[in-house]
């Protein structure tokens, strides 16, 4: 690579001019930016007390000297420090001539190492969210990532099914559902518990007034509502393993999963693994209690055990309760050696989660590093922004979320109108026309939830996800569409895609350039864990095809040499939209 050889010869340079030596690492090349000429660009402070000179003159003498030593570099300027390099049209199409052959290109050979991405992790007292839909297209779109940096990855998550949230929605569906079922209603499973979730609210607090109204203080009714009493009794009775009560656990946990499933599917993202915090609730409690007899832990008087964290300027953290049920700490103690133990080759653990649980997680890791798991370090919260509507925040338990099947219907429908109001759909089946609207909508609404960056918040707006213009998926989606169609009108017509040596102008050569940066894109992505850095790299790239295809002849190029070239570097510019977009989770269309 040419910047290789630039750093080999500007530690020469810097020899032969003032005979004196530079570390390797002391040559700092980047991108020539945008306002300047050049493609790549030396910093040259740091060897200004070797030249004894001012920056810019220390930069035109070796620009001078690099120029005349390096083939590849036809031209220089100076911006004062700063030393910008003009490489060769004929290095520009050696590289290109590279990359239309690598096959995946930009995708890393095996690293060895092994992570594990989890996310979704939903409750099953309701249908999945919005937030749910950020969550799981950013783990998603980060395992893929992961993978394509050369790691195996598995993806994992783990389903909360027990708890006090997941007895209200049974006693609510005892309580008002006269045997309701997924089968007599029409409606997913998933979204029938929801419904008695959201019932049991609203029992709850007509319970809680009625108290109030009789004399009670708020606080009081809060715990002496009858139906949370009775939804009380019911985990009890679910943790001393009662027949009646987990047999309709079972049932109607059933009813969620089947519900979840289909949900997945429409989203495009799968598992490995999953977990189940039924099963995993435990797993800590042998941790605690191995760690409290070897003073790792320490009990208060109430019999409540917790770790002293004071050391690293953390609140002591609870870890089981005085009547020695476990915390929500306890059992992410258990599941992250559980997972280690599992996988012994695991180098890494993602957990994908809101930033309300910065905290937890610094916690968790801490705790675990005390325990002398040094793997704790791989340990990585990929902590995210909440997505919140123009109007405010979600609010499940009063039904106000913005349902993930619903938007994900209403973003197909909405793009079902905007195609079929611009046509091009001749000669497409039912069946095509059906999973076009889903490719683009579906397209749409993953870009948009991925194109920020993850530590960011953001507000929802569905129109704008599914907008032609701009920085969203169909805009991609559709210059994917554009080349796919040149490519086959050049084929039907007969043109070669074979050519030799071709003189390229600057705009064949700006989205050459950004081709070759596509790998590094991607272990940027993988470094940061940022979906955003991939998507807003794919939007440069369509923005400078769609300059390159609207100002310079294509097929009506009559040198058959650069006509051919121009639909080859077209093809390569859709393998990486193509690429790209997958790695996002996004398909792109053939035809739109």
């Amino acid at each position: 690579m040419i910047e290789g050889v630039l750093i080999d010869k500007v530690v020469e340079g810097i020899k032969h001019l003032y005979n004196a030596e530079v570390d390797k690492k002391q040559v700092q090349i980047q991108k020539t930016r945008k306002e300047f000429d050049g493609d790549l660009t030396v910093v040259v402070f740091p060897f200004l007390k070797a030249s004894k000179k001012g920056p810019e003159q220390t930069a035109e003498d070796l620009g001078e000297f690099i120029q005349a030593n390096i083939d590849e570099v036809v031209g220089f300027n100076v911006v004062k420090g700063f030393l910008n390099f003009s490489i060769s049209s004929a290095y520009w199409l050696s590289v290109f001539n590279q990359i239309s052959t690598t096959k995946k290109y930009g995708h890393q050979t095996s690293s060895g190492k092994t992570v594990m991405v989890e996310y979704c992790s939903p409750n099953t007292n309701k249908p999945l969210h919005l937030g749910h839909l950020r969550n799981n297209f950013l783990g998603f779109s980060v395992a893929e990532i992961l993978k394509a940096n050369g790691h195996k990855v598995v993806k994992t998550q783990i389903i909360n099914d027990r708890g006090i949230h997941i007895c209200k929605s049974m006693i609510a569906w005892q309580k008002f559902g006269e045997g309701e079922t997924p089968e007599s209603s029409g409606l997913k499973g998933d979204h029938l518990v929801g419904k008695y979730y959201v019932a049991f609210d609203k029992a709850y607090k007509a319970e809680i007034q009625d108290l109030i109204d009789k004399g009670m203080e708020k606080a009081e009714a809060e715990k002496e509502a009858p139906i949370f009493k009775e939804a009380q009794i019911m985990l009890r009775k679910w943790e001393e393993g009662d027949e009646e009560v987990r047999a309709l656990w079972e049932k109607m946990n059933t009813w969620v999963y089947d519900g979840f499933d289909v949900s997945f599917k429409t989203m495009g993202v799968d598992f490995d693994e999953l977990y189940y915090e039924s099963d995993t609730y435990i797993l800590g409690k042998g941790v605690v209690a191995e760690g409290l007899a070897k003073k790792e832990f320490y009990q208060k008087e109430d019999g409540s055990v917790w770790a002293d964290l004071s050391d690293t300027k953390l609140d002591d953290k609870i870890l089981l309760r005085s009547d020695g049920t476990s915390v929500y700490m306890t059992q992410d103690i258990g599941t992250a050696i559980e997972r280690f133990k599992k996988h012994q080759d695991l180098n890494g653990l993602i957990y994908t989660v809101g930033n309300e649980q910065n905290h937890h997680f610094k916690v968790l890791f801490t705790i675990l590093k005390k325990l002398g798991y040094e793997w704790a370090d791989e340990c990585y919260h990929l902590s995210y922004g909440m997505i919140e509507l123009p109007d405010g925040k979600m609010k499940s338990r009063e039904g106000t979320v913005v349902d993930a099947d619903e938007l994900m219907d209403i973003i197909v429908g909405d793009a079902k109108a905007m195609t079929q109001e611009r046509g091009h759909l001749d000669g497409m089946s039912e069946e095509e026309k059906e999973a076009l609207y889903s490719t683009i909508g579906l397209g749409g609404l993953k870009y948009f939830l991925l194109k920020v960056d993850p530590k960011k918040g953001m507000v929802f707006n569905p129109a704008e996800s599914i907008d032609l213009n701009g920085n969203t998926g169909p805009f991609i989606q559709y210059a994917h569409a554009r080349i796919q169609s040149l490519l086959k009108k050049a084929e039907s017509l007969g043109y070669s895609k074979i050519y030799a040596a071709v003189e390229m102008n600057g705009k064949e050569q700006e989205l050459i350039k950004l081709i070759n940066d596509y790998p590094s894109v991607i272990k940027e992505a993988g470094k940061s864990y940022s979906p955003a850095v991939l998507s807003n790299y794919t939007f440069d790239l369509v923005k400078e095809f769609n300059n390159f295809y609207q100002t310079v002849d294509i097929l009506r190029e009559e040198d058959n040499q650069k006509l051919a070239f121009r639909l080859c570097l077209s093809e390569m510019v859709g393998k990486v939209i193509k690429s790209s977009m997958l790695l996002l989770g996004v398909n792109v269309p053939d035809k739109m």
